[in-house]
């Protein structure tokens, strides 16, 4: 079943293909309720609202972004279909201008980001593809998301690391590790690692790419917070340091910030398998807003400026946390609150919905993307079974 703040509730939701969610009988606790809006995806992702109050869902194995426009107060769809196809795993949308009125949608796939020409309500795309960047090293961690500036100036690209902690980079650079480091921004990786474990940053054409942020080993979420117009990354740590370390983290992403990656985690703590690498940047390391449980494997994340919850979560944020594979405990597997105060996070967080676990052994949801639709209800994809989700407060009506 799923829960709400840790409390076991649901009466709408079912899963039809599952057993396990067989269990959604209970009465609704402190006024939420989900609701099943599509089920039977090959792998849902990202979800991104256009401005006409469409979902744009990257449906990344079937290479395709699909399109639901549900009715009104609803989630039952009024109509939906296959936005665009023949991608390479998309993943981020963004669409271009910001605001109410785009003229493109933008499509991170795994090596490149393309564009198709959009105008509001469009149910496919009119375009063909338009590649605005190319050869993107796409192994390894291949989810790129994307997000424009406020001003629509500068186009946002998250780029994973292409292995766990930079096994094959090697211990410097041609030319040397001097020569490196006065020539790129702080803590920049090289080799197989060159561009990656960062976030870049474009003109909305694709032109004058430049490093915006290093050191984040898999950027998997972006978004820019609408009080503060800051760039936020979900962030996925590194492997085979311990059930509890390091943890998964939050950040509000620093022009010119190193976050650590490889040589350092949270702060000024040295990964052991590169012990003494890089003193040079001993200190250096930006410490993240919020830590998360390690291995909690966050993928999304959304801030809510909706009206129809209670007025105490606008402001805050949710990220979907898509859950360990490589723990000795399960966790992640739900949707957090992460807590803000005057725009500012307090470091907290707490459980929003929880419930896809079963057992250690067995769960039947994994969350991936979180977005706020036109009339306030949380949108929520998982592709541990293909479904989407629409989570509302009060009768779910706008």
């Amino acid at each position: 079943m799923i829960r709400f703040a840790g409390l076991a509730i649901s009466a709408t939701l079912l899963v039809t293909t599952t057993a396990f969610a067989q269990q959604a009988d209970k009465p609704v606790l402190k006024g939420f309720s989900a609701e099943l809006i599509a089920s039977g995806i090959d792998n849902p992702r990202v979800v991104r609202v256009a401005p006409n109050g469409d979902l744009f869902v990257a449906d990344s194995d079937a290479n395709q972004v699909r399109i639901y426009r549900l009715a009104e107060g609803s989630a039952k769809p009024a109509e939906d279909g296959i936005f665009a196809g023949n991608l390479n795993q998309p993943y981020g949308i963004a669409f271009y201008p910001p605001g109410d009125s785009p003229q493109w949608v933008y499509v991170a796939n795994s090596d490149s980001i393309v564009r198709f020409a959009y105008g509001n309500g469009d149910l496919k795309a009119s375009s063909e593809a338009e590649t605005i960047v190319g050869n993107i090293p796409a192994s390894h961690h291949w989810t790129r998301d994307i997000a424009f500036s406020p001003d629509g100036k500068t186009l946002y690209l998250s780029v994973g690391s292409g292995s766990n902690v930079a096994e094959g980079m090697g211990k410097e650079p041609k030319g040397g590790l001097d020569a490196w480091a006065k020539s790129q921004p702080l803590g920049a990786a090289w080799g197989s690692e060159d561009g990656r474990a960062a976030v870049l940053a474009f003109d909305p054409n694709g032109k004058n790419g430049r490093i915006v942020a290093t050191g984040l080993r898999n950027c998997s979420g972006m978004t820019v917070q609408p009080a503060t117009g800051a760039l936020w990354c979900v962030v996925n740590e590194r492997d085979a340091l311990g059930d509890n370390v390091p943890p998964e983290y939050a950040a509000a992403v620093k022009d010119g910030a190193f976050y650590g990656w490889p040589w350092y985690y949270i702060g000024n703590n040295e990964d052991p398998r590169h012990k003494g690498e890089r003193p040079d940047l001993a200190g250096k390391a930006t410490i993240p807003d919020v830590l998360m449980q390690a291995h909690s494997s966050p993928l999304n994340i959304a801030f809510y400026e909706g009206t129809t919850f209670p007025a105490e979560y606008k402001g805050d944020a949710f990220v979907a946390l898509h859950g360990s594979w490589n723990r000795g405990n399960r966790t992640g597997y739900k949707v957090v609150r992460l807590l803000f105060r005057d725009g500012k996070p307090t470091g907290e967080y707490e459980d929003f919905i929880t419930g896809f676990v079963v057992s250690n052994g067995e769960v039947w949801g994994r969350p991936v993307g979180v977005a706020v639709a036109k009339d306030g209800a949380l949108i929520v994809t998982e592709d541990g079974n293909g479904t989407i989700w629409r989570v509302t407060h009060g009768d779910g009506r706008s």
